[in-house]
């Protein structure tokens, strides 16, 4: 049967709106931190996965830190690319912690890490091809249906592509966006590792994304090492500073989108609290800047 794309309309939206700040991602470590501090941030990130059981010692915490601050919901093992249907169960319990707490943002990632019942703990890369176009776009339109609400779709961190591959990445979003009304959360480093591993212009992928359609924005740190012919070799790690050249494309993305949510991620060799505050202040500051530069433009204008 020929697919009829119809473009997704959510019959309800977040109580709140996402803010244009800063935000990290909320780990158990910095609970108690937060909850005595109160500190001066945007919003928290939660992964999806980490909340699902119905009890346990995390919902309180997290109860108390949705009440002060906006969180955005961040999802690792839905599969959106996998071939297969979407897991079911694991649909539910989504849904069911979207009602819960209701977050300001839901995110997935454009992979797939399941396949006949098995669970691969990475988010692997897809072929851009017509066949895979349709699966993404049909698991897009049922996530939707199911919790009520748009998603966005993040680009991945890949480190080869397809031979088969009769899309670019970014033609192969655009298209995504344009079937399913989902929107796009940009993940900066990602899109740097996957330029700087696959030889291709990171300022030319930047000017194909479709910006406007962005939503959020992540950032976050890789490890440089180098393959078996001395090439660079990024490595999406997510356990050390935004390196400096990630800063400096942020900075372009925001002059072109303006200002958005946008994330720190930092999940392994955890730092001190004030570490990853400071990281956001840093994002906050640049997003300033840009758009008091944006702003001076066009009244000289």
């Amino acid at each position: 049967m020929e697919r009829i794309d119809i473009v997704f309309r959510p019959p309800s939206s977040p109580k709140r709106a996402a803010p244009k700040r800063a935000g990290v991602g909320l780990q158990p470590e910095h609970y108690r931190v937060i909850l005595e501090t109160r500190p001066d941030i945007g919003f928290f990130e939660v992964h999806a996965e980490n909340y699902m059981g119905s009890g346990g010692p995390p919902h309180p915490y997290l109860a108390e830190i949705a009440n002060l601050y906006p969180l955005s919901l961040h999802g690792v093992g839905l599969s959106i690319g996998g071939t297969q249907p979407l897991d079911k169960e694991h649909l539910y319990r989504l849904r069911e912690l979207v009602k819960r707490y209701d977050p300001v943002l839901f995110s997935e990632h454009l992979a797939w890490s399941t396949h006949d019942g098995n669970f691969y703990h990475d988010l692997l890369p897809l072929p851009y091809t017509a066949d895979t176009l349709q699966h993404v776009c049909d698991h897009i339109d049922e996530v939707q249906i199911e919790l009520g609400r748009p998603m966005l779709l993040e680009n991945p961190s890949t480190y080869l592509q397809y031979s088969e591959s009769t899309y670019s990445e970014v033609d192969f979003l655009s298209e995504v966006v344009a079937r399913t009304g989902c929107g796009l959360l940009l993940d900066v480093n990602n899109a740097f590792v996957a330029s700087t591993n696959q030889h291709r212009a990171m300022d030319d992928y930047i000017a194909a994304f479709p910006l406007s359609k962005v939503q959020e924005i992540h950032l976050a740190g890789h490890t440089r090492e180098a393959d078996e012919k001395g090439a660079p070799l990024l490595i999406d790690t997510h356990d050390c500073p935004v390196s400096d050249v990630v800063w400096s494309h942020f900075k372009k993305v925001i002059h072109s989108t303006g200002a958005l949510p946008t994330l720190i991620e930092w999940d392994a060799s955890l730092p001190p609290w004030q570490v990853l505050h400071t990281e956001a202040a840093r994002a906050e500051s640049l997003i300033s800047k840009v758009m008091q530069g944006v702003s001076c433009y066009a009244h000289v204008q």
